[in-house]
């Protein structure tokens, strides 16, 4: 299959929901398989959504064996997913996205969710996800709906990265791997590596 380059933030794809899918024909599952292989391909990646790899699409895919942890489930693809119940208390968590790169700050998120969703093979599940997990499970499906990581900041932590999201903006920040700029344009590392 193939690596496909992650859309920056500013890019428009990232701020519309995204279309459910209706049946998993081939032209899906390989895109799933895509997402997958580009996935591998970045060392600090742990989940992406469709949109962040081209397609407005309601899949987003999560494996956590990149992760330095004991618990290391298999990989899960979600499919149509739905949220449909969040625990009351909350955990203050730093998060990265493939999308935004060279960014971390904490993220206030329910440490216990159940989701429902398909996996590749349009199959229904109803499972309930918790701390680490649960997290990044939510940092995705709010790729879904439009909503970026740094939109669930306060707006006080806003306003102190304001600058460093304008750099990201204009293209003074990239990340070491392919990258869709906001205007549309492909960003190749190996190709700006004169520039660092």
């Amino acid at each position: 299959m193939s690596v496909l380059p992650i859309y920056n933030c500013f890019h428009p794809i990232l701020k519309k929901k995204t279309e459910p899918v209706k049946e998993i024909n081939q032209e899906v599952f390989d895109f799933v398989k895509n997402m997958y292989d580009t996935l591998y391909n970045i060392s600090n990646g742990v989940g992406l959504a469709a949109n962040q790899a081209g397609k407005s699409l309601s899949i987003f895919i999560i494996d956590l064996r990149a992760e330095d942890s004991n618990e290391k489930p298999e990989p899960i693809t979600f499919i149509n997913p739905e949220i449909i119940e969040f625990s009351d208390d909350e955990i203050d968590y730093q998060e990265g996205c493939l999308s935004v790169p060279d960014f971390f700050e904490n993220v206030k998120r329910p440490s216990k969710i159940e989701v429902k969703y398909y996996d590749i093979n349009m199959k229904e599940h109803i499972r309930e996800f918790d701390e680490f997990l649960a997290r990044v499970i939510q940092h995705e499906y709010d790729h879904l709906d439009g909503i970026l990581m740094y939109e669930r900041i306060s707006a006080l932590r806003r306003t102190l990265v304001k600058s460093k999201l304008n750099k990201i903006q204009k293209g003074d920040i990239f990340p070491n791997y392919p990258m869709i700029k906001a205007d549309g344009s492909l960003y190749l590392p190996e190709l700006n590596a004169d520039d660092d």
